[in-house]
């Protein structure tokens, strides 16, 4: 079966994003293992990894409206969805538990990584209830 052309797209996208950065984020690491930068710089530099994941999004959204196929828009929809709702409620439970002294802190950078690791969940989900759905049919 071949790939829609807006999948190719949206894959070239965010392997380019994700090229970007690890390239940030390794050169920002190393700026500031070796010579590291002051200033509004050094806040500058700091928030230079922070972009490409947001374009990560914007890569998403992108998909969802060059996508041609209403049902799976809807599923990715769906999915969205509940990995949003679910990233707030572990995040914002965390909070809670962190507030009342019962947890340290994290950073909260890894709030992306929650969110991204749900998206895998959820991938994967999908595929096994798919599968059973074509097995039972």
């Amino acid at each position: 079966m071949s790939m829609p052309p807006e999948i190719k797209r949206y894959t070239v996208r965010l392997v380019s994003v994700m090229t970007l950065y690890c390239v940030a984020l390794v050169g920002v690491n190393l700026w500031f293992r070796y010579a590291p930068p002051t200033g509004v710089m050094a806040y500058i530099a700091a928030i230079l990894p922070a972009v490409p994941i947001a374009l990560v999004f914007v890569v998403i959204g992108k998909l969802l409206v060059e996508m041609r196929d209403e049902y799976l828009r809807a599923q990715m929809v769906h999915d969205l969805l509940i990995v949003t709702g679910a990233t707030l409620s572990i995040t914002t439970a965390w909070g809670f538990l962190e507030g009342f002294g019962l947890v340290g802190s994290i950073k909260n950078y890894y709030v992306a990584i929650l969110w991204f690791g749900l998206q895998g969940v959820a991938a994967c989900v999908r595929g096994l209830l798919q599968a059973r759905e074509r097995a039972d049919g």
